[in-house]
């Protein structure tokens, strides 16, 4: 799950081609502007088999028309919503290593292809056979939940297929936080062993909304639900709930429900995920204001409490939870797309271009809605925004990138499983495909709005690295202005691929569309932003349309492959500002004492 952000514009993705060891297509190098014919050579990769035919001819420049050809074919109901592990998802990255190989980048992946190979888990909830309930409380009364209407459910174990777990006393752990640098445990003389830990979301900072407290209103990574999860199995609780609230979420119960229903994916785990928690789950803040009632405790009086330095933990009565888990497990595989653009004189330094080209699949049974003018509402979550703009975006950067020579090589990586915690990135932030101190920096796409043209750029996680500046230069040729993310508490920056190369200490820059509009101004951009979040994120709605205004997008896409453009051409390592939280990694990952 993602954040969703200020208005912007990219396209689609890329194209496939499944050889061990295919041959590329020499770079094309056209006259600027015009559009041009790429032929894929004849190599023992199986572009006559793709899904969807490549394009017949693009340009190397960064135009709309080229954007709206592969982000049309990336959202195609022939892709099912790009599934990872599904028949018609795996699809999706074999056209994008295709149009790789078609505008002229090499393979670099495993064995000399064009994929990494991610081996992923696929877990389902038999949502039938499962159940989650609470018992006890002064009325002594079950509480059954109503999946996904009352509370989401899974577990991260994989070597069963059933789970039980019985009578576990819940016990209120604030925002399930340990963090020594903030002087902060949340989990201090609590003994979790056993028990059902029950957390808000968010973290303490953001409920204070002062700076003297965490970040404040940013959102550190303890605010993050995947942290909390983690916590919890570190804690040896037996089940780990967080509590949903829209504002501190910055999402509704509705992306809660859509995200964690239908097949869930994990990497491979050596342990099979034993040492995870029994299960995981979301509660509505309506389910959670009837358990504290019922527990004798004012849910909004302790979550004022928690927010304060040296809060304990609460014990919640005699409320137990029970319940069952019932799942089928599938071992199987996805792939991260890597394709190079070798330099001429630092061949072994490299600029990195990522964005995910996974989405949600197609989820049976969660049609909803009429036809409307532009769009089908049907059980196939397209992830036309999400993420095949930014999938197009690096196509498009890649492919003007192709026409001429540079300096230092090219690192393009389409990464899949993003829409299931980042896990495509992780798994190649820990193996990557050239050593990470090689890489000199990296950008990011991921979920461009078209909305049209726009004063301004945001960058996400404002104020953490040198490549914000070479933006800024950027974005002043074209009368613009770089902008701090409007809504740091979300804590975006913890929410898409950057932050696995981030943690590795590669300076990565996160940039997304502006949101004063040029045509309606910041009413504007804030309405169309909250339009997409209300509307269509991570839903079927998010679907392409031959009537998006691709020409703000073009604009921040040209903006970014400027910045890399100045990188790859240059022998300056852009970094960290100064007290960044990565920049220490980054310093000892230069000097070779990464591990």
């Amino acid at each position: 799950m993602k954040r969703m952000l200020w208005p912007a514009i990219s396209l689609v993705a890329l194209a496939a081609c499944s050889a061990e060891t295919a041959e590329t297509a020499d770079p094309v190098e056209p006259d600027s502007g015009d559009a041009v014919e790429a032929e894929a050579t004849e190599t023992e990769t199986a572009t006559n088999d793709l899904l969807l035919p490549l394009p017949d001819a693009t340009s190397t420049d960064i135009t709309a028309d080229d954007l709206a050809i592969r982000i049309e074919t990336l959202a195609d109901d022939a892709f099912e919503g790009r599934g990872p592990g599904s028949e018609a998802g795996e699809n999706a990255p074999e056209w994008i290593a295709a149009e790789m190989e078609r505008i002229g980048l090499t393979p670099g992946g495993d064995n000399g292809s064009w994929f990494q190979t991610v081996g992923m888990v696929e877990q389902t909830l038999d949502s039938t056979a499962s159940s989650l309930t609470f018992e006890g409380g002064r009325s002594g009364e079950a509480y059954p939940m109503s999946l996904p209407t009352d509370a989401v459910l899974w577990t991260k174990r994989q070597n069963a297929q059933e789970l039980d777990f019985d009578d576990s006393e819940l016990v209120f752990v604030g925002y399930g936080v340990v963090a020594p640098e903030y002087d902060w445990n949340d989990y201090e003389g609590v003994d979790a062993e056993g028990k059902t830990v029950v957390m808000l979301v968010n973290d303490p900072g953001f409920a204070r909304g002062t700076d003297d407290l965490f970040n404040g209103k940013s959102m550190t990574y303890y605010g993050r639900w995947t942290y909390k999860y983690e916590e919890a199995a570190r804690q040896g609780a037996t089940g780990a709930i967080v509590i949903h609230e829209t504002a501190p979420a910055s999402y509704g119960w509705d992306v809660v429900s859509n995200s964690w229903s239908g097949a869930q994916a994990d990497l491979v785990r050596p342990n099979g995920g034993d040492d995870r928690t029994v299960y995981e789950s979301w509660i509505t803040q309506d389910v959670a204001r009837k358990l504290f009632a019922e527990a004798n405790l004012d849910f909004d009086d302790l979550k004022a409490a928690a927010q304060e330095p040296g809060f304990t933990a609460v014990d919640m009565g005699d409320l137990t939870a029970s319940g069952k888990i019932v799942q089928s497990v599938t071992t199987t595989e996805s792939k991260n797309v890597i394709g190079v653009l070798p330099g001429t004189e630092a061949p072994d330094e490299y600029m990195l271009f990522t964005a995910h080209w996974d989405h949600l699949g197609k989820k049976t049974g969660e049609k909803t809605g009429a036809p409307t003018e532009d769009f089908y509402r049907d059980d196939i979550f397209n992830g036309a925004v999400d993420n095949a703009t930014g999938s197009a975006a690096l196509l498009e950067i890649a492919e003007a990138m192709a026409a001429e020579p540079h300096a230092r090589s090219g690192l393009f990586v389409s990464v899949t499983l993003e829409e299931s915690g980042l896990l495509g990135s992780a798994f190649y932030a820990e193996n990557p495909s050239v050593p990470l101190n090689q890489v000199v920096a990296g950008i990011n796409m991921d979920g461009m709005l078209p909305v049209g043209r726009t004063k301004d750029m945001v960058v996400v996680g404002y104020g953490a690295s040198e490549l914000e500046d070479i933006l800024a230069e950027k974005l002043a040729a074209q009368d613009r202005v770089v902008k701090p993310d409007t809504k740091p508490e979300a804590g975006y920056f913890y929410r898409s691929d950057h932050i696995s190369l981030a943690k590795k200490g590669v300076p990565m820059l996160y940039a997304d569309g502006g949101s004063d509009k040029r045509d309606g101004g910041e009413a504007a951009g804030m309405a169309a932003a909250e339009a997409y979040t209300a509307q269509r994120y991570h839903k079927p709605m998010d679907e392409y349309s031959d009537t998006w205004d691709l020409s703000g997008m073009v604009e921040d896409i040209t903006a970014l492959y400027e910045v890399g453009l100045e990188i790859i051409n240059s022998d300056e390592w852009p970094t960290w500002y100064e007290g960044n939280e990565f920049e220490s990694i980054r310093k000892a990952s230069l000097a070779g004492d990464d591990e």
